[in-house]
Protein backbone atom coordinates (compact mmCIF):
# COMPACT_ATOMS: atom_id res chain seq x y z
CA UNK A 1 0.00 0.00 0.00
CA UNK A 2 1.25 3.31 -0.77
CA UNK A 3 1.74 6.12 1.48
CA UNK A 4 -1.02 8.17 -0.16
CA UNK A 5 -3.53 5.16 0.16
CA UNK A 6 -2.45 5.10 2.95
CA UNK A 7 -3.15 8.49 4.31
CA UNK A 8 -6.25 8.76 2.57
CA UNK A 9 -7.60 5.40 4.07
CA UNK A 10 -6.61 6.50 7.74
CA UNK A 11 -8.02 10.33 7.20
CA UNK A 12 -11.23 8.09 5.98
CA UNK A 13 -11.34 6.29 9.15
CA UNK A 14 -10.90 8.97 11.24
CA UNK A 15 -13.83 10.57 9.47
CA UNK A 16 -16.41 7.99 9.98
CA UNK A 17 -16.02 7.61 13.47
CA UNK A 18 -15.75 10.99 14.13
CA UNK A 19 -18.54 12.42 16.74
CA UNK A 20 -20.26 15.61 15.78
CA UNK A 21 -21.13 18.06 19.13
CA UNK A 22 -22.31 21.48 19.59
CA UNK A 23 -21.34 24.04 23.05
CA UNK A 24 -24.57 24.97 24.36
CA UNK A 25 -25.37 28.54 25.70
CA UNK A 26 -23.80 28.03 28.69
CA UNK A 27 -20.26 26.60 27.44
CA UNK A 28 -20.90 22.87 27.69
CA UNK A 29 -20.30 20.71 25.13
CA UNK A 30 -22.82 18.19 24.09
CA UNK A 31 -23.10 15.19 21.14
CA UNK A 32 -25.21 15.98 18.54
CA UNK A 33 -26.19 12.65 15.66
CA UNK A 34 -25.48 9.34 16.16
CA UNK A 35 -23.00 7.80 18.53
CA UNK A 36 -21.97 4.68 20.08
CA UNK A 37 -22.98 4.06 24.11
CA UNK A 38 -19.11 3.99 24.86
CA UNK A 39 -19.10 7.84 24.08
CA UNK A 40 -20.91 8.52 27.20
CA UNK A 41 -19.19 5.88 29.23
CA UNK A 42 -16.03 7.39 28.41
CA UNK A 43 -16.30 10.94 27.94
CA UNK A 44 -15.87 12.56 31.04
CA UNK A 45 -18.23 15.54 29.76
CA UNK A 46 -20.77 12.78 30.11
CA UNK A 47 -19.68 9.64 31.95
CA UNK A 48 -20.51 10.99 35.43
CA UNK A 49 -24.10 10.96 34.95
CA UNK A 50 -23.81 8.12 33.18
CA UNK A 51 -22.82 5.78 35.64
CA UNK A 52 -23.95 7.02 38.30
CA UNK A 53 -27.61 6.02 36.97
CA UNK A 54 -26.61 2.83 35.61
CA UNK A 55 -25.66 1.77 38.49
CA UNK A 56 -27.83 3.31 41.48
CA UNK A 57 -30.40 1.38 39.46
CA UNK A 58 -31.51 -2.10 40.08
CA UNK A 59 -34.13 -3.64 37.72
CA UNK A 60 -37.25 -5.40 39.95
CA UNK A 61 -37.63 -8.72 37.54
CA UNK A 62 -40.65 -10.28 38.71
CA UNK A 63 -40.83 -12.48 35.49
CA UNK A 64 -39.18 -12.76 32.72
CA UNK A 65 -40.55 -15.20 29.92
CA UNK A 66 -41.45 -11.73 27.94
CA UNK A 67 -37.50 -11.46 27.03
CA UNK A 68 -37.29 -13.61 24.43
CA UNK A 69 -39.75 -11.24 22.83
CA UNK A 70 -37.24 -8.68 22.64
CA UNK A 71 -34.54 -11.02 20.72
CA UNK A 72 -35.49 -9.47 17.54
CA UNK A 73 -36.73 -6.48 18.34
CA UNK A 74 -34.26 -2.91 17.81
CA UNK A 75 -34.60 0.55 19.57
CA UNK A 76 -33.45 3.75 18.33
CA UNK A 77 -33.03 5.89 21.51
CA UNK A 78 -33.13 9.84 20.55
CA UNK A 79 -31.69 11.72 23.24
CA UNK A 80 -30.23 14.81 24.49
CA UNK A 81 -26.76 14.93 26.40
CA UNK A 82 -28.41 18.46 28.05
CA UNK A 83 -31.46 16.79 29.12
CA UNK A 84 -32.38 15.69 32.91
CA UNK A 85 -34.80 13.33 31.52
CA UNK A 86 -31.71 11.77 29.65
CA UNK A 87 -29.44 11.76 32.10
CA UNK A 88 -31.67 9.86 34.22
CA UNK A 89 -33.39 7.37 31.71
CA UNK A 90 -31.41 6.60 29.15
CA UNK A 91 -28.77 4.93 31.86
CA UNK A 92 -31.43 2.70 33.42
CA UNK A 93 -32.28 1.72 30.37
CA UNK A 94 -29.23 0.29 29.49
CA UNK A 95 -28.78 -1.33 32.80
CA UNK A 96 -32.59 -2.90 32.51
CA UNK A 97 -31.60 -4.24 28.74
CA UNK A 98 -27.91 -5.73 30.23
CA UNK A 99 -29.43 -7.15 33.13
CA UNK A 100 -32.12 -8.62 30.41
CA UNK A 101 -28.97 -10.50 28.64
CA UNK A 102 -30.36 -8.90 25.60
CA UNK A 103 -27.46 -7.52 23.06
CA UNK A 104 -26.45 -4.13 23.22
CA UNK A 105 -26.19 -4.06 19.14
CA UNK A 106 -29.61 -4.35 19.40
CA UNK A 107 -29.60 -0.36 20.54
CA UNK A 108 -29.29 2.68 18.71
CA UNK A 109 -28.24 5.98 19.91
CA UNK A 110 -28.65 9.46 18.57
CA UNK A 111 -28.54 12.86 19.89
CA UNK A 112 -30.48 16.00 19.25
CA UNK A 113 -29.81 19.79 19.84
CA UNK A 114 -31.41 21.82 22.25
CA UNK A 115 -32.54 25.71 21.72
CA UNK A 116 -28.99 26.79 21.63
CA UNK A 117 -28.95 25.93 17.87
CA UNK A 118 -31.27 28.09 16.14
CA UNK A 119 -33.87 26.17 14.01
CA UNK A 120 -32.66 22.71 15.20
CA UNK A 121 -34.45 22.56 18.41
CA UNK A 122 -34.53 19.12 19.24
CA UNK A 123 -33.45 17.74 15.93
CA UNK A 124 -30.84 15.59 14.72
CA UNK A 125 -27.53 17.04 11.99
CA UNK A 126 -29.09 15.72 9.48
CA UNK A 127 -32.54 15.67 10.21
CA UNK A 128 -32.12 12.10 11.94
CA UNK A 129 -35.32 12.08 13.93
CA UNK A 130 -37.59 13.59 10.63
CA UNK A 131 -40.85 12.00 10.54
CA UNK A 132 -40.39 10.00 13.95
CA UNK A 133 -43.02 12.54 15.61
CA UNK A 134 -40.36 13.14 18.65
CA UNK A 135 -41.42 16.31 20.62
CA UNK A 136 -39.88 15.15 24.16
CA UNK A 137 -36.53 13.25 25.02
CA UNK A 138 -35.94 10.69 25.14
CA UNK A 139 -37.87 8.33 23.29
CA UNK A 140 -37.31 4.84 23.09
CA UNK A 141 -38.28 3.27 20.31
CA UNK A 142 -39.38 -0.20 19.92
CA UNK A 143 -39.16 -2.17 16.15
CA UNK A 144 -39.57 -5.32 14.97
CA UNK A 145 -38.39 -5.66 11.41
CA UNK A 146 -38.31 -2.52 10.60
CA UNK A 147 -41.82 -1.22 12.16
CA UNK A 148 -42.51 0.63 15.21
CA UNK A 149 -44.51 -2.12 18.17
CA UNK A 150 -44.23 0.59 20.76
CA UNK A 151 -42.18 3.45 22.10
CA UNK A 152 -41.55 4.83 25.79
CA UNK A 153 -41.62 9.33 25.71
CA UNK A 154 -39.65 10.82 27.95
CA UNK A 155 -39.90 8.98 30.96
CA UNK A 156 -42.17 5.26 31.53
CA UNK A 157 -46.15 5.30 32.44
CA UNK A 158 -45.95 3.04 34.99
CA UNK A 159 -42.16 1.71 35.66
CA UNK A 160 -39.24 1.40 33.41
CA UNK A 161 -39.68 -3.07 33.28
CA UNK A 162 -43.25 -3.06 33.53
CA UNK A 163 -43.31 -0.37 29.98
CA UNK A 164 -40.70 -2.98 28.40
CA UNK A 165 -42.61 -6.35 29.58
CA UNK A 166 -45.48 -4.55 28.14
CA UNK A 167 -44.34 -3.67 24.90
CA UNK A 168 -42.77 -7.01 24.24
CA UNK A 169 -45.72 -9.03 24.83
CA UNK A 170 -47.88 -6.62 22.12
CA UNK A 171 -49.57 -4.70 24.79
CA UNK A 172 -47.91 -1.23 24.89
CA UNK A 173 -49.41 1.41 27.55
CA UNK A 174 -49.60 4.55 25.51
CA UNK A 175 -46.61 7.04 25.73
CA UNK A 176 -46.64 9.97 28.16
CA UNK A 177 -47.98 13.28 25.94
CA UNK A 178 -51.16 11.94 24.88
CA UNK A 179 -52.18 15.34 23.47
CA UNK A 180 -49.08 16.35 21.84
CA UNK A 181 -49.22 12.92 20.17
CA UNK A 182 -52.84 13.09 19.29
CA UNK A 183 -51.85 16.19 17.15
CA UNK A 184 -48.76 15.05 15.41
CA UNK A 185 -50.65 12.62 14.07
CA UNK A 186 -53.44 14.45 12.99
CA UNK A 187 -51.13 17.16 11.33
CA UNK A 188 -49.01 14.48 9.49
CA UNK A 189 -52.33 12.65 8.22
CA UNK A 190 -54.54 15.45 7.14
CA UNK A 191 -54.00 18.82 5.75
CA UNK A 192 -54.25 22.15 7.82
CA UNK A 193 -57.33 23.59 6.47
CA UNK A 194 -58.90 19.95 7.28
CA UNK A 195 -58.22 20.30 11.02
CA UNK A 196 -58.89 24.61 11.34
CA UNK A 197 -62.57 22.92 9.62
CA UNK A 198 -63.13 20.81 12.65
CA UNK A 199 -61.41 22.85 15.14
CA UNK A 200 -63.89 22.31 17.92
CA UNK A 201 -63.97 17.96 17.02
CA UNK A 202 -59.92 18.51 17.78
CA UNK A 203 -60.18 21.25 20.87
CA UNK A 204 -62.22 18.82 22.69
CA UNK A 205 -60.24 15.66 21.46
CA UNK A 206 -56.95 17.39 23.18
CA UNK A 207 -58.80 18.76 26.34
CA UNK A 208 -59.45 15.08 27.19
CA UNK A 209 -55.77 14.17 26.41
CA UNK A 210 -53.78 16.87 27.64
CA UNK A 211 -51.46 17.00 31.10
CA UNK A 212 -49.69 20.88 31.31
CA UNK A 213 -49.43 23.27 29.10
CA UNK A 214 -45.96 23.11 28.43
CA UNK A 215 -46.93 19.61 26.73
CA UNK A 216 -48.11 21.42 23.42
CA UNK A 217 -46.15 24.82 24.49
CA UNK A 218 -42.82 22.49 23.59
CA UNK A 219 -44.71 20.97 20.52
CA UNK A 220 -45.49 24.31 19.05
CA UNK A 221 -41.34 25.15 19.61
CA UNK A 222 -40.60 21.69 18.15
CA UNK A 223 -42.83 22.96 14.42
CA UNK A 224 -41.35 26.67 15.13
CA UNK A 225 -38.01 25.27 14.85
CA UNK A 226 -38.75 23.26 11.81
CA UNK A 227 -39.95 25.55 9.80
CA UNK A 228 -43.80 24.82 10.31
CA UNK A 229 -45.20 28.20 11.56
CA UNK A 230 -48.54 27.06 10.36
CA UNK A 231 -48.62 23.92 12.69
CA UNK A 232 -46.89 25.79 15.40
CA UNK A 233 -50.19 28.56 15.09
CA UNK A 234 -52.65 26.35 15.34
CA UNK A 235 -50.93 24.38 18.68
CA UNK A 236 -50.26 27.49 20.34
CA UNK A 237 -53.55 28.56 19.56
CA UNK A 238 -55.61 25.71 20.94
CA UNK A 239 -52.91 26.19 23.96
CA UNK A 240 -55.11 29.83 24.74
CA UNK A 241 -57.89 28.00 25.36
CA UNK A 242 -56.92 25.35 26.99
CA UNK A 243 -55.34 27.60 29.75
CA UNK A 244 -56.75 31.03 30.16
CA UNK A 245 -55.68 31.84 32.73
CA UNK A 246 -51.60 31.01 32.14
CA UNK A 247 -49.90 34.33 30.25
CA UNK A 248 -47.11 32.22 28.92
CA UNK A 249 -49.04 30.62 26.62
CA UNK A 250 -50.35 33.63 25.00
CA UNK A 251 -46.72 34.71 25.06
CA UNK A 252 -45.87 31.39 23.08
CA UNK A 253 -48.59 32.30 20.74
CA UNK A 254 -47.96 36.24 20.25
CA UNK A 255 -44.25 35.32 19.33
CA UNK A 256 -45.71 33.26 16.25
CA UNK A 257 -47.79 35.49 15.43
CA UNK A 258 -44.97 38.02 15.22
CA UNK A 259 -42.78 35.31 13.19
CA UNK A 260 -45.69 35.25 10.79
CA UNK A 261 -46.15 39.12 10.14
CA UNK A 262 -49.51 39.11 12.40
CA UNK A 263 -48.22 42.18 14.28
CA UNK A 264 -51.48 43.45 14.95
CA UNK A 265 -52.82 40.08 16.63
CA UNK A 266 -49.45 39.44 18.30
CA UNK A 267 -49.77 42.85 20.26
CA UNK A 268 -53.09 41.91 21.06
CA UNK A 269 -51.86 38.70 22.60
CA UNK A 270 -49.05 40.02 24.22
CA UNK A 271 -51.94 42.42 25.82
CA UNK A 272 -53.44 39.39 27.29
CA UNK A 273 -50.28 38.49 28.92
CA UNK A 274 -50.10 42.16 30.73
CA UNK A 275 -53.43 41.67 31.70
CA UNK A 276 -52.53 38.60 33.64
CA UNK A 277 -49.09 40.13 34.92
CA UNK A 278 -48.93 43.90 34.38
CA UNK A 279 -45.19 43.76 34.84
CA UNK A 280 -44.18 41.40 32.19
CA UNK A 281 -41.09 43.08 30.60
CA UNK A 282 -40.68 40.71 27.92
CA UNK A 283 -44.66 41.59 26.49
CA UNK A 284 -43.99 44.88 27.26
CA UNK A 285 -40.77 45.06 25.24
CA UNK A 286 -42.55 43.28 22.41
CA UNK A 287 -45.41 45.35 22.28
CA UNK A 288 -42.71 48.69 21.87
CA UNK A 289 -40.50 46.76 18.96
CA UNK A 290 -44.24 45.77 17.09
CA UNK A 291 -45.71 49.11 17.47
CA UNK A 292 -42.13 50.75 16.04
CA UNK A 293 -42.63 48.12 13.23
CA UNK A 294 -45.97 49.59 12.10
CA UNK A 295 -44.87 52.92 12.93
CA UNK A 296 -42.58 52.29 9.94
CA UNK A 297 -44.74 51.36 7.60
CA UNK A 298 -46.99 54.57 7.63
Amino acid sequence: MSKLSFFLLLALSINAFSQTTFTDKKGKVHLAGPFQLNTLESDTSYSSWYHENYTSFQPKLSGTNWIKHLKDVHVDIYMGTWCGDTKYWVPRFVKLWDTLNLKRSQLTFTALYNSSIEGKYKQGPHEEEKGLKIHRVPVFIFRRAGKEIGRIVEYPVTDLETDVAQIALGFPTAPNYKAAAYLMNQLADQPLDSIRSNINRHFYEVYERVGKSNELNTLGYVYKAAGKLDNAELVFFLNTYLYRYNPNVYDSYAEILAAQGRNDEAIENYKKVLAINSKDEHALAEIERLEELQNQDF
